[in-house]
């Protein structure tokens, strides 16, 4: 990282980032321009690894990427902050963010419930959920292993 000043390297602070994100951009390999896509994610971090999940429809453009490549890129950003300088060049935008890459894997279906509490734990913090057996049927989670992450930060 150039600017080391802004480097986070702490994994307990870069967890508390991601805790705090509410998209995760993830990039897939595509023929001629990669291809990104905003994903509502959970994220855990054990046994010194940081994991995160997702999910998406049965089919279409994520899936079929993935069984071409499953190494992909991700990135979120939190604690966005317009400061306004007296000249155009003097402005600056104040951000926490997480960038990394990873395996992606389609999980089977005995590890759909632990992967969709950890999602549902991202937006709605609670114990115990109850998963309609319909809609587990109807949607495909995903697991990144992150294999590489940096944190950065800019606050005035």
């Amino acid at each position: 990282m150039r600017r080391k000043d802004r480097e986070i390297t702490g994994k307990e602070e870069i967890l508390d980032i991601m805790k705090r994100c509410d998209v995760c951009n993830i990039a897939f390999f595509d023929a001629e321009f990669p291809y990104v896509i905003p994903l509502n994610f959970g994220v855990e971090y054990k046994d010194e690894t940081f994991v995160m999940y997702f999910h998406c429809a049965l089919e279409g453009k994520k899936l079929e990427l993935l069984k071409l490549n499953s190494k992909v890129a991700f990135s979120m950003s939190c604690s966005h902050n317009l400061v306004v300088g007296e000249q155009a060049c003097n402005c600056t935008m104040e951000f926490e963010s997480v960038c990394g890459n990873g395996e992606l894997e389609l999980l089977p279906d005995e590890d759909k419930i632990s992967a969709f509490t950890c999602l549902m734990n991202h937006y709605q913090p609670k114990k115990e959920y109850t998963f309609n057996e319909k809609h587990l049927k109807a949607v495909v989670l995903l697991k990144l292993t992150v294999n590489e992450i940096s944190g950065k930060r800019l606050k005035k």
